[in-house]
C-alpha cells in the first residue's frame, strides 16, 4: 500500500526553519522610487556657467578699478571711433575786414520753464549753463574807395576816412562751455527718454550767444578796434615815408 493510503491524508511539504529556502538570508531594504530618481539626477555643468562668468567679470573689473593687476583697466575700456565723412567746401569768401580786437566773455544762463497749474516736479525744467565765447571787432577796409584816402603833393601827409568798427558774430567755445545742472519734472524726463535727442541744449546755447553779443556791445570793444586799426595804418604808412597820418572814422568815402 502506498504512503498516501496509509496515512489517509494528503501529505503536505512543510519547510522547516533553517532550511535552504532563503528565509534566513538578510533582506535588502527597498528604496523609494522618487528618492532613487532624485539621487540619480545630476545638474548639468553648464547651468552654473553664466553665474561663474559674471563673477569672473566682476572680479576683473574690480581688480582693474583698484589697479591690482597692471594693464587690466584697458581691457573693458570704451573705445571711440570717428566714422565721419570728409568735410566739404561749400563756399569761399574774400576777406577785406581787418580784425583789430577780440574779447572773451563768459555768461551763466539760468533757463527756467514751468507750466500753469502744475508743480515743477511734474512738469517743468531748470537749466544752469555756463557759456564761454569770443567776439571780434574789426574795420571793413573793402568798403573804402579811392576818395577816402587823401595824400599831399610831396607824399608826406595822408588822411584816411574809414567806417566805424563793427562786431562779429559771437563764437561759442564748446570745449569750455558746460551744463552745471539740469532739473526736470516727471513729464520732461519721460519726454527725454523717448526723444532721439534728450540732451539738446540748442536753446541755452542760443541764449548764451545773445547775452555775449549784448555784453560785447557794452564793452567798448569797437573803440579798441578803431584804436588798433589806427596804430596799424600809421605804422604801415610811416614805413612808406609818410610822416603825418590822420585817420577818421565815420561814413566811408567812395
Amino acid at each position: 500500500m502506498s504512503p498516501l493510503h496509509r496515512s489517509g491524508t494528503a501529505s503536505t511539504d512543510v519547510e522547516e526553519p533553517g532550511s535552504d529556502t532563503g528565509l534566513n538570508e538578510p533582506r535588502t531594504p527597498q528604496r523609494h522610487p522618487s528618492r532613487s530618481r532624485a539621487r540619480l539626477t545630476r545638474v548639468p555643468w553648464w547651468i552654473g556657467l553664466p553665474g561663474a562668468v559674471a563673477v569672473l567679470v566682476a572680479l576683473l573689473l574690480l581688480a582693474g578699478r583698484l589697479s591690482l593687476l597692471p594693464g587690466l583697466g584697458d581691457i573693458f575700456g570704451e573705445r571711440t571711433h570717428d566714422r565721419s565723412g570728409p568735410a566739404l567746401l561749400k563756399s569761399i569768401q574774400d576777406m577785406s575786414r581787418y580784425e583789430a580786437a577780440s574779447g572773451s566773455f563768459q555768461v551763466v544762463v539760468d533757463l527756467d520753464k514751468d507750466a500753469r497749474f502744475l508743480p515743477d516736479s511734474v512738469r517743468g525744467s531748470r537749466t544752469l549753463y555756463v557759456g564761454v565765447g569770443s567776439v571780434s571787432a574789426g574795420v571793413d577796409l573793402g568798403s573804402v574807395g579811392k576818395s577816402a584816402v587823401t595824400v599831399n603833393d610831396d607824399r608826406t601827409r595822408a588822411t584816411l576816412r574809414l567806417p566805424h568798427a563793427s562786431l562779429g558774430r559771437p563764437a561759442l567755445d564748446a570745449d569750455h562751455s558746460y551744463t552745471v545742472s539740469k532739473q526736470r519734472g516727471l513729464f520732461d524726463r519721460l519726454g527725454d527718454f523717448f526723444s532721439d535727442n534728450p540732451a539738446d541744449e540748442h536753446q541755452v546755447n542760443k541764449l548764451a550767444v545773445e547775452h555775449i553779443a549784448k555784453a560785447a556791445k557794452e564793452s567798448g570793444l569797437t573803440a579798441q578796434a578803431e584804436k588798433n586799426t589806427t596804430s596799424m595804418l600809421r605804422g604801415l604808412l610811416r614805413s612808406l615815408g609818410f610822416t603825418d597820418v590822420t585817420v577818421h572814422y565815420g561814413a566811408a568815402a567812395r
